[in-house]
């Protein structure tokens, strides 16, 4: 979970590129940026870096701590199908984003956009329910606003 100042960073997925059928275009998806491990990560720090610098163009970023607890969710059928994933576990970690913004372009054509968005804003947007329970239990004692 990326943060500057009160707001967090989301981003808008647009499309899936490890269904089993190769990529598929889907309707925006507001979430946080991550992703999975790949072979060349050799620590989960190597996974934040990579994934944060894929998904919204940056290197401008502190990571704060790693979360204690972890989300475990299952995907929507669309998702399921179209994905060939039953679900995700996440790990989360607070990193703060210390750029001026100008750099925030994604590299990857899987996210369309990235902004930054304000706590109430972010539980209207947050694709994924149990992300949205996640954030709106433990935002406030994370983030100051």
């Amino acid at each position: 979970m990326v943060y500057r100042g009160p707001e967090i960073l989301i981003v808008g997925k647009v499309k899936i590129k490890d269904a089993p059928s190769g990529s598929k275009d889907i309707p925006i998806q507001w979430l946080l940026p991550g992703g999975g491990i790949l072979d060349c990560d050799r620590s989960e720090i190597d996974v934040i870096k990579r994934e944060l610098h894929e998904e919204t163009g940056s290197t401008s970023f502190r990571i704060v701590q790693e979360l204690d607890d972890k989300i475990c969710f299952q995907f929507p059928p669309e998702i399921r199908e179209s994905s060939g994933f039953l679900g995700q576990e996440t790990i989360i970690f607070l990193v703060e984003y210390i750029g001026i913004g100008d750099d925030l372009i994604p590299i990857d054509d899987e996210i369309d956009r990235v902004e930054f968005v304000t706590k109430e804003n972010l539980f209207e947007r947050i694709f994924v329910k149990e992300m949205r329970e996640y954030l709106e239990e433990r935002l406030s004692n994370l983030i100051q606003a």
